[in-house]
C-alpha cells in the first residue's frame, strides 16, 4: 500500500528545504492577495471597489507567483537579463501600475488597499534580482505613486517599511537555501571522496601484494628453470614454491577483497629475506629494536623496497636496520649495492604511493643515492600519528614464502 506521505519522504533533506521555502513564500503572497481584503472594511460594502482589489490581487498573486519561481530557481544567478525572468518582472510590473492606474476610480480607502497590496506583493518579484536598480525602482516608484493617490505620507511610509522588511525576508530565505544546497553538493562530493580514497587504497594493496608475489613467482620461476636444465631434481621444488606463491597470492587477494588483510612485519622481514636469497642477493637484517607500533607502516617499506631492488637494480647485498633516536625516535633503512643509473629516482608509483600512505602516520620518507648505492630512508616518530589500519585493511597476517636451499 502506497504511504500517504510518499511524496515528502521520498525526497532528500536539501529537496524539502527547497519545498517548504518555496511553497510557505507561494502561500504568503496569495495570502496577502485575500487578507488586503479586510484592509479597510467600509471601503468594501461598495462592490465595485472589493472586485476591483480582488482582480488586482489574483494578477498580482500570479504574476509575482511566477517571478519567484524563477528567481528561487536561478538564485544565486539572479538577473534580469535572463529573459524568462526578465518577462516575469515586466508582467509583475505591468500589473502593479495598471492597479494603481484604475485605483483612481476607487475612494482613497480603495487606493490604499491598492498601494497595500502592490509594496507588499512586488518584494517578492524584485527583492532578489540584479542589477539593484531594479530592486529598489519598482517599490519607490510605486510609492511615489502612492504618494500622489493618497497625498499623506503616513500610510506610504508603512507600506513601504512592509515592503523592504519582506525583501529581507526573502533574501534570509534565499540564503538559507543557498547554504543547504552547498550542503547537500559538499555531501555528494565527500561520498564520491570516499569513494575515490577506498579506491586508491585498494589499488595500492593490489600493487604491494600482487607486486611482491609476482617478482618471487619470476624469481623462482628463472631459478627453477636453470636448475631444471643441469637436470637437477631440487627443479621439481623450487616449481611447487612457485605454485605456492601462486596460491598465497591469490589468498591475499582474496583477503584484500574481503578488507580483511593485515600486513605483518616479521612475516614481511622473513619473506623479504626469502625472495632476496633465492635471487642470489645477500640480506643484512637488523631491525630488532623497532617499535611495534611502527611494524606495520615498517612493513610496506620493507615490501616496496624489496620489490623495487629485484626490478630495478643489480644489488648483490641489501641491509635492512633501524637506528633508534632519543625521543623515541628512530630511522629505518634499506639499502641496496646495485642501484641501475637512471631508474631509482624515487618518483615511481609505488613510492609515491608509500609516500601517501605513510604521511598521514608521521614518517617521513627520503630517498639517496651515493656511488651505486641506493637506499630508501624513513624518518619514524615516536609514536604513528594515527592508528596504522587506518591506512591499510586488517585481516590474519600472510603466511611467509617458503624457501629453497641456494645453489652452490
Amino acid at each position: 500500500m502506497r504511504r500517504w506521505d510518499v511524496f515528502w519522504t521520498s525526497r532528500s533533506q536539501a529537496d524539502r528545504v527547497e519545498l517548504y521555502t518555496r511553497w510557505s513564500l507561494y502561500l504568503l503572497i496569495w495570502w496577502m492577495a485575500v487578507a488586503v481584503l479586510g484592509w479597510a472594511p467600509e471601503a468594501l460594502e461598495d462592490q465595485r471597489v472589493a472586485v476591483s482589489i480582488l482582480v488586482v490581487g489574483v494578477l498580482l498573486a500570479g504574476a509575482t507567483t511566477d517571478a519567484l519561481r524563477r528567481v528561487m530557481t536561478a538564485y544565486p544567478d539572479v538577473d534580469v537579463a535572463d529573459p524568462g525572468l526578465r518577462r516575469s518582472v515586466i508582467a509583475v510590473v505591468v500589473v502593479a501600475a495598471a492597479g494603481l492606474g484604475a485605483s483612481l476610480l476607487l475612494p482613497t480607502e480603495g487606493r490604499s488597499g491598492v498601494l497595500a497590496l502592490v509594496l507588499s506583493t512586488t518584494a517578492w518579484a524584485v527583492g532578489a534580482v540584479r542589477p539593484r536598480w531594479v530592486a529598489y525602482g519598482v517599490p519607490l516608484a510605486a510609492a511615489a505613486a502612492g504618494l500622489a493617490l493618497l497625498g499623506e505620507v503616513r500610510p506610504v511610509a508603512v507600506f513601504l517599511g512592509v515592503h523592504f522588511f519582506f525583501v529581507f525576508t526573502l533574501r534570509t530565505s534565499l540564503w538559507v537555501l543557498g547554504v543547504v544546497r552547498e550542503l547537500d553538493v559538499a555531501k555528494t562530493a565527500q561520498s564520491d571522496l570516499a569513494v575515490a580514497e577506498e579506491r586508491l587504497r585498494f589499488s595500492r594493496d593490489v600493487h604491494d601484494v600482487l607486486g611482491r608475489h609476482l617478482s618471487t613467482i619470476a624469481v623462482r620461476s628463472e631459478l627453477a628453470a636453470t636448475l631444471a636444465d643441469r637436470g637437477d631434481p631440487r627443479a621439481v621444488e623450487a616449481m611447487l614454491e612457485v605454485r605456492g606463491s601462486a596460491h598465497e597470492a591469490l589468498r591475499e587477494a582474496r583477503a584484500l577483497a574481503r578488507g580483511y588483510r593485515r600486513t605483518d612485519f616479521p612475516t614481511e622481514v622473513e619473506g623479504a629475506r626469502s625472495l632476496l636469497s633465492s635471487a642470489g642477493i645477500g640480506a643484512v637484517v637488523e631491525v630488532d629494536d623497532l617499535p611495534e607500533q611502527w611494524h606495520e607502516p615498517a612493513a610496506w617499506i620493507v615490501r616496496e623496497a624489496t620489490t623495487n631492488v629485484l626490478r630495478h637494480s643489480r644489488a648483490t647485498t641489501v641491509e635492512i636496520t633501524y637506528e633508534a633516536r632519543t625521543g623515541g625516535r628512530g630511522v629505518l633503512t634499506v639499502r641496496n649495492d646495485g642501484a641501475d643509473p637512471g631508474t631509482e629516482d624515487g618518483t615511481g608509483t609505488g613510492l609515491l604511493g608509500l609516500r601517501e600512505r605513510l604521511d598521514p602516520l608521521g614518517v617521513h620518507l627520503d630517498v639517496r643515492r651515493d656511488e651505486g648505492t641506493f637506499a630508501l630512508v624513513a624518518h619514524l616518530g615516536a609514536a604513528p600519528a594515527a592508528a596504522p589500519t587506518a591506512a591499510a585493511p586488517t585481516a590474519a597476517p600472510s603466511v611467509p614464502p617458503t624457501t629453497i636451499e641456494e645453489d652452490a
